[in-house]
């Protein structure tokens, strides 16, 4: 099947007569719903990313291979179903559509996650639930936006001026729709990581789906479809979730000796082994050997971990990033700010783009991170001076590199590829998460100069894929 046309104008025929837009209003509503049909081309300037059904994408092939079947032949009957629902709408329907509309398409998923961990509700491997939802929800949003500008369904409101609608339409064609995609991808994937919910999860998709209808903005076949795409995806995201190695048992030894970690259930221990998202290899950027325990440069940085003077404000930050907030929640709530405040929130594949960016730098650089740990073995400051009293229990893995360093400069720095005006702001919160570690007695600076490093290099990786991936 062909590419429609996109023409500028509806057109449509009457008896012999080719009429043109500007004539449309002066048919009878029911002329024009006889006379529509779901190969109308969408005619709306300034679109939404018209070639963003062709960027890259993270799990399936491409966009393309994904396109939903012909949108059906009953945009008429639809548009009257859509307008006896519009009419129906009350304040329970109002705040549902309100919800669903804020931010983009993902936000509401993602910040599900967020109220879990702030909740301090046990998600086992929270990085991979972000990782594998957002990179869902990116590939449906895709994979919607390439059959949205093959067919070029109109908007309800765009074939029927008169329709109320309760929120603006959107400047891209409605078929499929792009908030039930993204809907059925995340539901789809959370149900995986948590079972129980599944029935609940479904539930809400179809809620998200049903308000852009309720809001005058979809016909109903635009969110069925869009449902059934982003299930599709879905499934070949979970399909890559259970190859990706994480739930290998760990049967290793813990290694003795001058300098090594001193244990028995290491944490992360299997990490290394984990398939990782872009990397060639856990240990494409591993770093350098650190040096002997007992050399002075080591003994110096042990002795400015003991002498660190804590205070207050040094303190508070160290467990602010030893919480949700600071290791996870924060850091997509400084990428939802952004988008707000420069209207990307507006623009769904490059709203999906910067969350799945984000994400899955974090799990690279998290499985980078471990391998250095594991590859060393390395002692952490208490282990080798007694006399230093943690601030908070140490986490059960060896010290080198920093895993905090490593996660927050890759974090930071793909925050500052996507949005530049804001890189030396969230630069300096990425040191501060580095540097708090010192702060709370569990690392050397060598270890968070390592992962600083570290993490510069896996962001780098991704940032050079970025700059190929269609999107700029």
């Amino acid at each position: 099947m062909g590419r429609p046309s996109k023409q500028k104008t509806f057109r449509l025929w009457a008896g012999d007569q080719l009429w043109g837009s500007k004539m449309l209003s002066g048919f009878s509503r029911a002329c024009a719903l006889i006379l529509l049909s779901g190969n109308f081309a969408f005619a709306q300037s300034d679109q939404i990313e018209p070639n963003a059904g062709m960027w890259k994408t993270w799990v399936i092939t491409s966009g393309k291979d994904f396109r939903v079947p012909p949108p059906p032949d009953t945009s008429a009957t639809e548009l009257e179903q859509v307008r006896e629902l519009v009419a129906k709408n009350d304040a329970q329907v109002a705040a549902k559509i309100t919800f669903w509309d804020a931010g983009s398409p993902g936000y509401r998923w993602i910040d599900l996650v967020n109220n879990r961990l702030l909740a301090n509700q046990t998600i086992p491997n929270a990085h991979r639930v972000y990782t594998y939802l957002t990179m869902a929800v990116y590939d449906a949003t895709i994979a919607a936006w390439e059959s949205k500008y093959f067919y070029n369904r109109p908007r309800p409101s765009e074939v029927d001026t008169t329709l109320p609608t309760a929120l603006p339409t959107p400047r891209s064609p409605a078929y499929p729709s792009e908030h039930a995609a993204a809907a059925a991808a995340a539901a789809t994937v959370l149900a995986y990581f948590f079972p129980d919910e599944a029935s609940s999860f479904q539930a809400m998709a179809e809620e998200a789906a049903q308000s852009r209808v309720l809001a005058g903005v979809q016909f109903p076949s635009d969110s069925s479809a869009g449902l059934e795409l982003g299930r599709r995806v879905a499934e070949q995201v979970i399909a890559r979730a259970k190859a990706d190695g994480s739930d290998a048992v760990w049967t290793g030894t813990v290694p003795t000796g001058p300098c090594m970690w001193v244990g028995d259930k290491p944490a992360n221990a299997t990490m290394p082994n984990w398939k990782p998202i872009l990397l060639e290899t856990a240990d494409e950027f591993r770093p350098p050997t650190p040096p002997d325990c007992k050399s002075a440069a080591v003994k110096a940085e042990t002795d400015a971990v003991r002498q660190f003077e804590r205070k207050f404000p040094n303190s508070y930050k160290a467990f602010y990033w030893q919480s949700p907030s600071g290791l996870f929640t924060d850091w997509y709530d400084y990428a939802s700010k952004w988008m707000f405040e420069d209207k990307t929130d507006s623009n769904p594949p490059r709203a999906a783009r910067a969350y799945a960016m984000l994400a899955t730098v974090y799990y690279d650089a998290y499985i980078a991170s471990n391998d250095g740990k594991y590859a060393y073995w390395y002692l952490r400051p208490n282990m080798l001076d007694p006399s230093i009293t943690p601030l908070f229990a140490v986490p059960a893995h060896p010290s080198y590199p920093s895993n905090h360093s490593t996660l927050s400069t890759a974090r930071c720095e793909v925050l500052a590829y996507l949005f530049p005006d804001q890189a030396e702001f969230i630069r300096t919160v990425g040191k501060e998460a580095g540097d708090s570690r010192i702060w709370a007695g569990i690392h050397y600076e060598m270890d968070n100069r390592a992962g600083a490093a570290l993490g510069k290099a896996v962001a780098g990786k991704f940032i050079e894929r970025a700059k190929k991936d269609g999107a700029d």
